[in-house]
C-alpha cells in the first residue's frame, strides 16, 4: 500500500514537472506587484531542510569568509584620530542675522551683517559680518535667517573675527528628514524603521570610517569595498531578517560588487582618467598631496551602486523564494528562465534611473558645452563628461550582472524542493516508512 502510495505521489510530480511553473495570475517579482490579490506564502521555503541545508554550504563558503574578510580589513584600516590637515583647521559658530545693510564702501561687493550669535565662545554677543557679493550667484541673506560663520582665532578686532560661510539649513533639512522618516515607517512599519536604522549605519560608515580611512592614506578602492561589504551585510540582515532568502540576497550583491569594482577599476584606466575634474578633487589634492584621485573616483562608482544593487538582488531573491513557492518541483532551469524574465523589467527601469542620476548631476557640466556649442564627440571625451559616462554605465553593469548572478544562486538553493524530498525522505509526503 505504501509503495502504491509513493508511487501514486512521483507519478503526481512527474505531470507538474512536465506542467513546469504554475505560478498564480498576478504574481509579482517580490515586491507584490501584479493585478492579482493573490498572496504566496514564502516562509514555506525558509522552512525547507533542503533549502536550509544548500543556502548554509552558500553562507560557509561564500559569505562567512567575505565577511569576516571585511570586518577584519576595517578593524586594520580603521583611522585613528588627527587626521584633519592643520593648515585647514577653523572653528565654527552659528547665529541668526538681526540686522543687514550695504556696505559703506560703495566700490566693495558685499552687504554688511549684524549676527547673534547662537554657538561658540561669544554666543549671545551681536558681532559685525561681512558677506559678500560677488563670486558665485549667491542666495542673499535676510534678516531673520541662521549663517554658518568661520573664526579666525588669531584676528586682532572683532570685524575681522567672524566670516560668512554659508545658510545654516540645518532646521529645513531635519524637517525634510522627518517627513522622510515618518512615510518610510507608515508605509513600511517595523521593517522601514529597521530600515532607517540601516541607514543610519551607513551614515555612521560613511563619516567614521570610510572617508577617515582615505585620508589617513589607505586605498579608496580597497576602503569603498570593505566599507561597502560591511555596509549591505548589515543593511540586508537588519531590514529583511537574517533568513535563507536574505543570505542569497548578500551573496549576489557581494558578487556584484566585487563586478563592479573590477569594470570601474578598468575602464577608469582604459579611458585614461585621473579623478582631478570632479567637484573638489583639486581642493581635496591641495590639501592630501597623496590622496588617490584616480582610486577615489572608482570608490565613489562602487558606492554610488550600492542602494541600488540592494534593491535589485533582494527582488530577485524575493521573485525566485515566490516561484519556488507557488510550484516547489521548479527546475532551477525553470527557476533561472522565470526569473530572469522578472529581472528583465526591472533592470530596464533601474539602470535608466542611474543614469538619469548620473547625468541629473552632470546637468551643470553639459549646459555649459551646450552654450559653447562643441561637436558631441569633442564633449564626450572631456574628463567632466568621460568619467560620468564611465560612473553611470560601470554602475548600470553591475546592476545587470546582479539579476543573473543572484538569480540563478537563489535557483540553485530552492530548485527540486518536492523531489528531493520524494528522494530522500518520503515520510514528509506522508509515506509509510516500513
Amino acid at each position: 500500500m505504501a509503495t502504491r502510495n509513493a508511487g501514486r505521489r512521483r507519478a503526481d510530480h512527474r505531470a507538474n514537472r512536465r506542467r513546469g511553473l504554475d505560478i498564480p495570475a498576478g504574481h509579482g517579482h517580490g515586491h507584490g506587484h501584479g493585478h492579482g490579490e493573490h498572496v504566496v506564502d514564502t516562509s514555506v521555503v525558509d522552512s525547507d531542510a533542503i533549502v536550509a541545508r544548500r543556502v548554509r554550504i552558500v553562507v560557509a563558503a561564500i559569505l562567512i569568509p567575505l565577511i569576516a574578510a571585511a570586518v577584519v580589513a576595517m578593524i586594520v584600516m580603521w583611522p585613528g584620530g588627527g587626521l584633519k590637515v592643520a593648515s585647514y583647521q577653523t572653528e565654527t559658530a552659528r547665529g541668526e542675522v538681526a540686522a543687514i545693510k550695504a556696505c559703506t564702501d560703495a566700490k566693495a561687493q558685499c552687504d554688511q551683517a549684524t549676527v547673534k550669535l547662537t554657538t561658540g565662545a561669544d554666543k549671545g554677543q551681536l558681532v559685525p559680518v561681512e558677506v559678500p557679493k560677488t563670486g558665485q550667484v549667491a542666495i542673499p541673506v535676510k534678516v531673520g535667517q541662521s549663517v554658518m560663520l568661520g573664526v579666525q582665532t588669531d584676528a586682532q578686532t572683532i570685524a575681522e573675527k567672524y566670516q560668512y560661510v554659508d545658510h545654516d539649513r540645518t532646521k529645513p533639512l531635519l524637517v525634510l528628514a522627518l517627513i522622510f522618516a515618518i512615510a518610510v515607517v507608515a508605509l513600511s512599519r517595523w521593517r522601514g524603521f529597521a530600515a532607517l536604522i540601516a541607514l543610519g549605519v551607513t551614515a555612521v560608515m560613511l563619516t567614521q570610517f570610510i572617508l577617515p580611512a582615505i585620508l589617513k592614506g589607505s586605498s579608496p578602492l580597497l576602503v569603498a569595498v570593505v566599507g561597502g561589504a560591511v555596509i549591505m551585510t548589515v543593511a540586508v540582515y537588519l531590514t529583511h531578517g537574517i533568513n535563507a532568502e536574505s543570505s542569497i540576497a548578500l551573496s549576489g550583491t557581494i558578487a556584484a560588487l566585487g563586478l563592479t569594482v573590477g569594470l570601474g577599476w578598468f575602464f577608469t584606466k582604459f579611458c585614461q582618467l585621473s579623478g582631478l575634474a570632479s567637484e573638489g578633487a583639486s581642493t581635496a589634492k591641495q590639501f592630501a598631496p597623496n590622496l588617490d584621485l584616480a582610486g577615489l573616483l572608482v570608490a565613489g562608482m562602487v558606492i554610488g551602486a550600492l542602494g541600488v544593487l540592494d534593491d535589485v538582488t533582494v527582488t530577485q531573491a524575493a521573485a525566485v523564494w515566490e516561484l519556488s513557492a507557488a510550484n516547489p518541483s521548479a527546475s532551477r532551469t525553470e527557476l533561472i528562465g522565470a526569473g530572469l524574465r522578472i529581472g528583465r523589467t526591472h533592470v530596464a527601469s533601474v539602470v535608466n534611473t542611474l543614469v538619469l542620476a548620473y547625468a541629473g548631476a552632470a546637468l551643470p557640466i553639459l549646459i555649459t558645452f551646450a552654450i559653447q556649442g562643441l561637436p558631441g564627440q569633442y564633449v564626450l571625451s572631456t574628463e567632466l563628461v568621460a568619467m560620468e559616462v564611465v560612473r553611470g554605465l560601470v554602475g548600470s553593469l553591475g546592476i545587470i550582472a546582479a539579476v543573473p548572478l543572484t538569480t540563478a544562486l537563489a535557483a540553485m538553493a530552492v530548485a527540486d524542493r518536492s523531489r528531493d524530498l520524494i528522494t530522500t525522505a518520503p515520510e514528509h509526503l506522508g509515506a509509510d516508512p516500513a
